[in-house]
């Protein structure tokens, strides 16, 4: 067990701040982001000449190291030397949060295994912005980031996302958008779905509808810019007339595709669709 306190706790090493940076809109920057990045002894940004824009318009001089996926391996034995020697990092992704598709995971990990304090500075995230502006339902939902490319690989995905209640949010290519939501047709059917493009800036535009009339319009008017895909869950009701249309095992496996251990899943599928727990049991391992 491991207990952080994080601005009264004693350690003799330095702290990884984790900044949110604008997702557009050099405005949407926090006071207390500015001040951090100034503070700190090094920035490690996924893009120095991207960060370096952000920094000029505060006027902050901080230096920079570039980390990204292509060298984080590399830089993660670096940057926790110099958080051991006592040195405060800041570290950002292009956009947002870090940690959020880019490779701060892997030095939050590695800190937080060192007993180094991490520390999250609240600011932009797309997902979450885009989500409160949809139209569908903000609570529950679940993040996936960015989908399988192969279109094979993107029906799998979907067929085990397939009975989620959740509105589901995925980031996706603005040249991939169409076949991604002509595959989500072909598996969630003609729900409804709302494609966020150039949050915060100037182009920003929401298109909102069912998957159909969705794919009518982008045949005629092709996506720019950064494309995020909010897309409502399963609102069919589990305890209508029957349970006969259920896929016991597939909603058990997709739960456990989801990281849960396969009683966890069977108890939550149970709960979920009024079923005995003995019974899911049995289905899913075909007793």
């Amino acid at each position: 067990m491991q207990i952080q306190r994080s601005f009264k706790g004693e350690t003799p090493y330095g702290t990884l701040y984790l900044v949110a940076t604008p997702i557009g809109n050099l405005a949407d920057m926090t006071f207390r982001g500015v001040e951090t990045l100034k503070a700190v002894d090094i920035i490690a940004a996924e893009d120095t000449r991207n960060t370096g824009i952000l920094l000029k318009h505060y006027g902050i001089e901080t230096k920079q190291i570039a980390f990204h996926e292509h060298n984080a391996m590399a830089k993660i034995p670096d940057l926790l030397a110099m958080l051991k020697e006592g040195k405060a990092i800041a570290q950002v992704s292009d956009a947002g949060l870090p940690s959020i598709s880019d490779p701060g995971h892997d030095l939050v990990k590695a800190a937080i295994a060192e007993e180094i304090p991490v520390v999250a500075l609240p600011g932009a995230s797309a997902g979450i912005t885009a989500l409160i502006a949809s139209g569908l339902a903000p609570q529950p939902h679940v993040f996936y980031g960015f989908l399988p490319r192969k279109a094979g690989q993107q029906r799998q995905f979907f067929e085990s996302k397939k009975p989620y209640p959740e509105t589901q949010i995925f980031y996706e290519s603005p040249y991939r958008v169409a076949d991604t939501l002509a595959n989500m047709q072909a598996v969630y059917g003609d729900r409804q779905v709302v494609i966020v493009r150039e949050l915060t800036k100037i182009y920003e535009e929401y298109q909102r509808g069912p998957i159909s009339e969705l794919l009518l319009y982008l045949a005629e008017t092709p996506l720019k810019g950064e494309c995020l895909l909010i897309v409502s869950g399963n609102d069919a009701d589990p305890l209508m007339d029957s349970q006969d249309d259920l896929d016991i095992p597939q909603a058990v496996q997709a739960l456990i595709d989801d990281g849960q251990k396969p009683n966890q899943a069977i108890k939550a599928v149970a709960k979920r669709y009024g079923l005995e727990r003995q019974a899911v049991y049995q289905a899913f391992h075909g007793l």
